[in-house]
This record gives C-alpha cells, structure tokens and sequence, in this order.
C-alpha cells in the first residue's frame, strides 16, 4: 500500500529507516512527489510520473539541503513541464552526456593538429592548455557565448607577469610587470574559431561565438637590416668557429626561407645542376611543397656541406643528436648579435631583409611571393611600402614636369631690345611699366 501524507520538516525528521530496503513518503499535495528514506539513513526528494506510457521516477533534490518548501515548488514546475508534454529525467540525461569543452578540446587536438606542423600544433596546444581549458573546461560546447569569448581573449591581451630574464643577482627573481598580448589574443581567437567551426560540423551547436570577434591592433615587425649591417653581419659569420651554425645563417640571408626550413634541408633537396631547392611539404609553414631558385653563393654552401658532414648523413646540418638535423641556434645567434652590432635583429629579419633586397632589385610583390612561399597575397603586401622608391621617382617626374620654364631675359644693351623692357614682377602684378621720364 501507497505511504501517503503531507510532507513536513517533522515527517522527514521522524522518518526510520527500513533495514535492508529503501521506501518513498509520498506527498497529498502533488502528485507523483515523494520523499526516498534510504536504508542508510540519507532522504532525497523524488517525482513519479509517465511518459510516453513508461513509468519515471526523477530524484531533484536532497533533504536537509533543500527544505520540503522549496522541494514542493520544484516539484510543481517539474509537473507543469510533464503537464507540457516535457520529460525532464530524459533532458536533465541530455544535459549531462552533452558535450563540454573539454570534449571538444580532446577531440580537436586528436582530429586537427596532427594535419598541422609540429610547431603550429605545439603553439595552439599551449594556447588550450594555458586559456581555452581553464576557462571553459567544465561548460558545455552550448553554453560558451560571444560574451564569453570576448572575456577571455581581453584576459589573454592584458598578458602576464612573467620572470624577469635579467637578474640583479642568483638570489633575487624580480618578476616583470604584465606585458599586453595583443597578437595572442588574435590567436588564440582564431583558434577559439576553428574549434566552434568543427563543433558545428559535429552537430554540438549550431552557431559560432567567435565568428567576428574583435581583433586588436596588431603592428608588425619591419626590421630590415642596412647595407652596413648585413656587412658586418657577413664578417662576424667569416669569424664564427661555429661553420654549421653559421652556414644556417648563411643560407637564411642568401634564400629568405625560414630557419626551420634550413635546419631541416636535406642534400637530396638540392639540385646543384639546374641551381633549386625544393622544400617538402612537413618542413614548410604552408604544408606544400615549394621550389625555388638559389643563387651559386648559396649552391657553394651546399657543396661545403657535402665536403664537412660525415658520408651517410641526409642532413645538411646534421645535430648532435645521431639522425637529426640541428635544433638550436639561439646561443650562435645571440653572439654573433653582438659582435656585429645587430642585437635588436632577429634571425626571421634575415627574410625580410631578403625581401627588401629584392623590391630594390625590382623584382614584383607576386616574385616576392613566390620565393617566400607565401600562400595569401595578403603577407606578401607588408612589403609593399618598400615600392615607394620607384613611386616617388614617378611623382617627382610629373612635379619636374609641372615646373615653370626659365624665360629669356634680353639684355639692355643690345640693339635690338626694347628701349624699356618691362619687369617681370610688374607684368605678374598687372602693373604699366614706368616710361623714362619716371612719371
């Protein structure tokens, strides 16, 4: 027989356990709500109702947290939605296996960055690990707004602190202050809309909350080392004992390709015959094959190589590690800054340097493109302002153009010029000359 009375403070309070068995209190007042005493001693309260012809039975809340009051409210709205035609136990089901961000972070980074290079894969893995994780982690994919979007990507650009990398002493660790991180922020943008983009083709939501979000300002680098400098530059490398790492930095200034691509450049990627250099597809950053053209001077780094590495060895610059090519130049890098006098160059200006070289050589923003390997017209249009030379020759030849030509000016005392030649200054002002007499 049913267990029916009004539910009270009182009757859960006074409620037994029953040994070996749990048994529900149902309430008069609403139908279907009931209290569970379970036969360890707990209470919890539950809702009893059909749906679509199946019996349910929904547990919402537990006794003492929640007073017999509020229970009953709850209970009220849960049958006005079953009332409805709703089935709140198959919803509230739905809410928990819906997935998280979490979920879509694990299935990302599975599914997305093994097509990526390693060092692109790292980066955004950070970015996730570091912003993307701790923030949303625990919400659902449905649940992240573009409110919630564009609180994270303001956290990311104010930056952080960071240690100092100068020390006053061993002892001291002053910490720098926060730094603003504005091209992070658009990165980590740009990869907060990639994620929703596969969550909508997954089918776990239907719009993207970073779509148009609002990219901050970003100023690009442009330093381009001067005549004198890349002079410098060449004589620190003649001096270098270091030949592998000064070969890298060779070939970086002599081709403009990126330093990866040049630590990973292996012997058969080289033609020496017809002067090219084909790049594959898993060193470069646009993940396609790229063949370009290089000069002899380059040519003759390749063949000095051949002369130095052990025979055997695929790598023209071989590591210290057995079968892999050199992973790190910074130190090489950060002395050869110094004894050239370029400490605010860094070995990616290298490329733009190249860059700059070839605009002054004359060479089009679409030959640019080609030899950099860049996949957007967009990169390649940083270097356009270095067109300006060329340009301004063009004004400065309409300007010289516009020009007033110099007039002949007779001189008085020959014969044939007028007695009283009138100034130039009084014909410009629209004056009468004055005659002889100086009236």
């Amino acid at each position: 027989m049913v267990n029916r009375q009004k539910l009270t403070e009182k009757v859960l309070r006074d409620a037994v356990p029953a040994e070996g068995r749990d048994y529900q209190i149902f309430d008069t007042d609403v139908r279907g709500f009931a209290v569970c005493i379970y036969r360890g001693g707990g209470r919890a309260f539950t809702l009893d109702y059909r749906h679509a012809g199946r019996q349910r039975r929904m547990t919402f809340a537990r006794w003492p947290e929640w007073g017999v009051t509020a229970a009953r409210e709850r209970a009220k709205e849960l049958r006005r939605e079953i009332d409805g035609g709703g089935d709140p136990l198959a919803t509230r089901n739905a809410m928990r296996e819906a997935p998280r961000v979490s979920d879509l972070i694990k299935r990302y980074v599975d599914l997305h960055l093994p097509h990526l290079a390693a060092l692109n894969a790292a980066d955004q893995r950070s970015m996730m690990e570091k912003f993307i994780g701790p923030a949303w982690g625990n919400m659902l994919v449905t649940e992240v707004s573009s409110y919630d979007v564009e609180l994270l990507l303001n956290k990311v650009a104010e930056g952080r602190a960071r240690p100092a990398k100068q020390k006053p002493n061993n002892r001291a660790r002053k910490l720098q202050g926060a730094k603003p991180t504005p091209v992070r922020a658009n990165r980590v943008g740009e990869v907060v809309r990639k994620m929703f983009a596969y969550a909508i083709k997954w089918g776990w939501r239907e719009d993207n909350p970073a779509m148009g979000f609002r990219r901050r300002m970003e100023a690009p680098r442009e330093r381009y080392l001067s005549q004198e400098e890349i002079a410098r530059l060449a004589m620190a490398l003649d001096r270098a004992e270091d030949d592998r790492a000064a070969g890298i930095i060779r070939l970086c200034m002599l081709t403009g390709a990126r330093v990866g691509e040049v630590r990973q450049a292996r012997f058969e990627d080289f033609n020496l015959e017809h002067l090219s250099w084909t790049k594959p597809a898993t060193t470069t950053k646009q993940r396609r094959v790229h063949r370009v053209p290089i000069s002899d001077e380059a040519a003759s780094i390749v063949r000095q190589r051949r002369l130095a590495v052990v025979s055997g060895s695929p790598w023209l610059f071989p590591g210290d590690t057995l079968g892999q090519p050199v992973q790190e130049i910074r130190r090489f890098w950060a002395r050869v800054q110094k004894e050239a006098g370029i400490e605010d160059v860094r070995i990616h200006d290298l490329r733009h340097t190249f860059a700059s070289l070839l605009v002054s050589g004359g060479a089009s923003l679409e030959m640019i493109g080609k030899l950099l390997g860049h996949s957007q017209m967009q990169t390649t249009q940083r270097y356009a302002h270095l067109m300006d030379s060329p340009l301004r020759a063009g004004v400065d030849a309409v300007a010289s153009a516009f020009k007033p030509r110099p007039q002949l000016v007779h001189d008085a005392d020959r014969s044939d010029a007028p007695a009283n030649p009138p100034s130039q200054t009084a014909q410009r002002a629209g004056m009468k000359p004055l005659n002889a007499a100086g009236s």
